[in-house]
C-alpha cells in the first residue's frame, strides 16, 4: 500500500474518530505522522494514528482485561506503542482486524476518555432496582473500579438529578443509611426507601433481604 492509500486509509480512521461527541482533532507534535484525535472537555487523546513500518498504526485506550481480551483474539492488537503497555493498545491496520472490532475498540477508548468517575458512579446507581439497595463497594465495582467506595459517597452527596438518580438506595457495608443531612433532611432517605417496601429499622436496613445482586 502506498503512501496516498495509507493516508485515505488513516483519514477514514480520524474521519470516524471525530464522529463522537466532543470530539476533535490534532496535531500536537511537529512530526506530522502523528494525528490524533481528542475529546474537547478534558482535551484528552483517545485516538493517536501514525504510520509505522508501512501500515497505519492507532493506538487506543483500553481497559486492562479488554486490553488482554482484544490481543488473545488478534495478533496484530499489541501493547500500546511508546505508551503504558496495560491500559493503551496498538492496532495494526494490516487487514486482519475486522473493521467492526477497530471501531469497537476506538468506541471503548473514547469511553474511557470521556467518561468521568462520577458520570460512572451515577449510571451504576440508575442500576439499582427498584425496592432493592447496593452498598457503596458494589456501586463502585459497577463503576469500574471497587477500590474507589469514597469516591462514590463524595458523587452521591453531589447528585446532580435526585429524580433520575436513586442515591438514597445506596447504604454502607452494615446497611446503615447516610448522616441525617443527605436527602433533603432528617429521615428522607428512610421514607423514600419505605415508600418502596423496604424495611429500615433504627436506620438500617437487612442486606440479606434488600441487598442487589452483584452484575454478572
Amino acid at each position: 500500500m502506498d503512501l496516498t492509500e495509507l493516508e485515505k486509509l488513516r483519514r477514514k480512521i480520524l474521519d470516524y474518530g471525530l464522529t463522537f461527541e466532543g470530539a476533535y482533532e490534532d496535531m500536537p507534535f511537529r512530526e506530522v505522522n502523528w494525528k490524533l484525535v481528542r475529546y474537547k472537555d478534558n482535551k484528552k487523546a483517545f485516538l493517536w494514528t501514525y504510520v509505522k513500518d508501512g501500515y497505519v498504526n492507532l493506538n487506543v485506550k483500553t481497559d486492562p482485561d479488554r486490553a488482554y481480551f482484544w490481543r488473545s483474539i488478534h495478533k496484530s492488537v499489541l501493547p500500546g506503542y511508546h505508551q503504558n503497555k496495560d491500559h493503551w493498545s496498538t492496532i495494526v491496520l494490516d487487514g486482519t482486524v475486522p473493521t467492526e472490532d477497530v471501531k469497537q475498540m476506538i468506541e471503548e477508548s473514547y469511553a474511557l476518555i470521556s467518561y468521568s468517575p462520577s458520570k460512572r458512579i451515577y449510571e451504576a446507581v440508575k442500576k439499582i432496582p427498584y425496592g432493592k439497595v447496593a452498598t457503596y463497594a458494589q456501586v463502585a465495582q459497577m463503576a469500574g473500579d471497587r477500590k474507589m467506595a469514597r469516591a462514590v459517597g463524595n458523587a452521591l452527596h453531589k447528585n446532580p438529578d435526585p429524580a433520575h438518580i436513586p442515591c438514597y438506595r445506596v447504604v454502607n457495608a452494615k446497611g446503615e443509611l447516610a448522616g441525617e443531612f443527605a436527602f433533603g433532611g432528617p429521615g428522607q432517605q428512610a421514607k423514600l426507601l419505605e415508600k418502596e417496601g423496604i424495611v429500615v429499622n433504627n436506620g438500617k436496613v437487612d442486606l440479606k433481604q434488600y441487598q442487589m445482586e452483584d452484575e454478572v
